[in-house]
């Protein structure tokens, strides 16, 4: 089972539509159920997706020198990518992750899966929640 809040997944969705006819392909990370203000009636270590990371941060190091700056370690055990012309599966193309979420056209949540790294396709819950805020300091 795979957990994902509802803003997220809005998110996501609206990257995938504007970069369209380009594919999307970014790095998300996960807050425990535990540290939600509301009850999600699930185990307080279980992950849910509640950040990405803009793939175009640290592009230029990246590049130089192979140290991928846009992703805190020990973060991004899941991505999203978008498939404007393709089919709803994980491809050779894609970037693997532990969790892989895929959309394709029209942009809405019935044209969203999530699937292991395998390609095979896994339960997505979206959840009404708002992660906890984040602090700076």
């Amino acid at each position: 089972m795979v957990y994902v809040t509802r803003g997220l997944v809005d998110v996501l969705l609206d990257l995938a539509e504007d970069a369209e006819p380009e594919r999307t392909n970014v790095v998300l990370s996960t807050t425990p159920a535990g540290e939600f203000d509301a009850d999600l009636d699930i185990g307080a270590e279980t992950p849910v997706l509640t950040h990405f990371y803009l793939p175009d941060a640290g592009r230029a190091v990246n590049a130089i020198f192979g140290v991928d700056l846009a992703t805190p370690a020990g973060r991004g055990r899941a991505r999203f990518v978008s498939h404007p012309q393709g089919k709803l599966e994980v491809t050779k193309r894609d970037d693997l992750a532990g969790v892989v979420l895929v959309a394709i056209p029209p942009w809405e949540d019935r044209s969203l899966a999530a699937f292991d790294r395998a390609g095979t396709r896994l339960e997505l819950t979206i959840l009404d929640a708002e992660p906890p805020q984040e602090s700076f300091t």
